[in-house]
C-alpha cells in the first residue's frame, strides 16, 4: 500500500491497532542520541534504518529478516513531552583542569646556603620574605622587566630602580609618599623607604640594597607551587630557587578547532567541580595555535575564569567539566531531541497528539541544538507552544 507521503510499503501489522495506521507515514527511528555536534543549518545524523508504525499505545518496529521474512514487531514504550518556547542555547561540553593562573620563577642572586624556604601552597605578598640564604632574608617585590642584577644605593638610576620605587610605595614602606610616581632614581626618599623595610625585617638599617637581598617576580603576590632547591643546599646564583603562580583561579580546556571562530572572550560557561557542584565563569582567552589531540582531533587551548575563586575551593590540577555557550536563540520553539523522527523521504518530523488523542506526524525544520540539555529548535506549519509530542521512555 502507499502512504500519504507517496511511499510504497509492505509491513507486518501484527499487534498494531488499525486506528494507528490512519495518520502514520513511515519513518526511520531517530530514537538514538544525535551524536555529533550539530550546526544550525546543516545536520548530519547517523540513523538506524527501522520502519516504525506508531500507535496510541506505543511504537512497533518492523525489521527485515533473512530471506525477505519479517522479524516479529518489537514495542517501544513512549510518553509525552511539551513543545515550549524560550531561549535556547547551543553549548559544547569539554573536560578541563582547574588550577591557578600564571607561572613565575624566583631567580636567586645571593651567595651561600639555603636556610629558609616557604611551604608549598603558601601565599607570599611583595615586601615579605620569600626565602633565606645564610640566615639573611631575601625579599620578594613585584617586577621582572629588569632583574635585580646590581647593588642599589642613592644616586643610581635605571629601570630596576623604577621597579624598586614602585614596589616600595605599593608595599607601604614609603609611608609619607615621598617617592615620585614613575621615578627611576634612587633618591633620599628611596633610601628612607628601604630603611623602613630593613627595620621590618630586623636587619641593619643601611638604606642600601645588595643585589642578593631582593627578587623581582611579575606579580604582587604569589602562591608557592614548587621548590627547586633544598634546605642546606647551595643557593644557585643566577638559578631558580622556587616557582609560583598567582592566586587567581583558572580552568584550562582544549576545544575542537572547528569551534575556535565561535568562541570569544567573555562568553559564559558553567564549570562542574569534582564534588558535583557547579559555578559560573567566562572565557578569558581563546588560543590560535592548533595541536593534535589523541585520535587525530585538532584542538585549540581555551582559558576560562571562574566567577568566584572561593566557590572553586583549593584543589589544584583538578579535573572539571566545562559547558561553553556557543550560540543562543530567543523565542525558539523547542522539543527534546529524542522527539524527532527521520522521515524515509528525507527531513524530520515530530508526532503530535491533539486534545482528542489523535496522532499526527508533522514535518519540522531543525535549528539550533543544545547538546547539554538535549533539546532542539524546530519550526514547521502548525507547530505551536503547548502541543504534546511523543517521546520514547527508556
Amino acid at each position: 500500500m502507499a502512504d500519504r507521503l507517496g511511499f510504497s510499503r509492505t509491513v507486518s501489522t501484527t499487534n498494531v491497532a488499525p486506528a494507528a495506521l490512519e495518520s502514520e507515514p513511515e519513518t526511520r527511528s531517530l530514537r538514538t542520541a544525535l551524536a555529533a555536534r550539530r550546526r544550525r543549518k546543516r545536520i548530519v545524523v547517523t540513523v538506524t534504518v527501522v520502519l516504525i508504525v506508531a500507535s496510541g499505545a506505543g511504537y512497533y518496529t518492523v525489521t527485515a529478516g533473512h530471506g525477505g521474512e519479517h522479524q516479529p514487531p518489537a514495542s517501544v514504550t513512549t510518553g509525552m513531552a511539551t513543545v515550549t518556547r524560550g531561549t535556547l542555547t547551543a553549548r559544547t561540553s569539554v573536560s578541563g583542569t582547574l588550577t591557578y593562573a600564571g607561572g613565575y620563577q624566583a631567580v636567586n642572586q645571593a651567595s651561600g646556603v639555603i636556610t629558609g624556604l616557604p611551604r608549598l601552597g603558601r601565599v607570599v605578598r611583595q615586601g615579605q620574605v620569600l626565602y633565606r640564604v645564610d640566615g639573611r632574608p631575601v625579599v620578594f617585590f613585584k617586577g621582572g622587566r629588569t632583574p635585580m642584577y646590581r647593588d642599589l644605593r642613592p644616586g643610581v638610576t635605571g629601570p630596576d630602580v623604577q621597579e624598586l620605587n614602585a614596589a616600595l610605595a605599593a608595599s607601604g614602606y614609603d609611608a609619607d609618599g615621598s617617592i615620585p610616581t614613575g621615578s627611576d632614581t634612587y633618591t633620599a626618599a628611596t633610601a628612607a623607604a628601604v630603611r623602613n623595610l630593613q627595620d621590618a625585617l630586623d636587619v641593619r638599617r643601611t638604606g642600601r640594597l645588595a643585589k642578593g637581598e631582593v627578587v623581582f617576580v611579575g606579580a604582587a603576590k604569589i602562591r608557592i607551587t614548587g621548590l627547586a632547591v633544598k634546605l642546606g643546599g647551595r643557593a644557585p646564583e643566577g638559578g631558580v630557587v622556587l616557582t609560583g603562580s598567582s592566586t587567581r583561579r583558572q580552568v584550562n580546556v582544549d576545544v575542537d578547532a572547528s569551534l575556535q571562530g565561535r568562541l570569544k572572550e567573555g562568553q559564559k560557561v558553567v564549570i562542574t567541580l569534582p564534588d558535583g557542584s557547579s559555578v559560573g565563569g567566562s572565557v578569558a582567552s581563546v588560543g590560535t595555535v592548533v595541536k593534535k589531540a589523541p585520535g587525530g582531533r585538532s584542538t585549540v587551548p581555551v582559558t576560562v575564569t571562574p566567577g568566584g575563586s572561593r566557590a572553586t575551593g583549593a584543589l589544584d590540577q583538578a579535573p572539571v567539566g566545562v559547558s561553553i555557550t556557543t550560540e543562543s536563540v530567543e523565542g525558539a520553539l523547542m522539543v527534546p531531541v529524542n522527539a524527532l523522527l527521520a522521515l524515509l523521504g528525507g527531513g524530520y518530523g515530530v508526532e503530535v497528539v491533539d486534545a482528542g488523542g489523535s496522532h499526527h506526524l508533522m514535518p519540522v525544520t531543525l535549528g539550533l541544538f543544545d547538546d547539554t540539555a538535549g533539546t532542539v529548535q524546530i519550526t514547521g506549519k502548525g507547530i505551536v507552544p503547548g502541543q504534546q509530542v511523543v517521546v520514547p521512555i527508556s
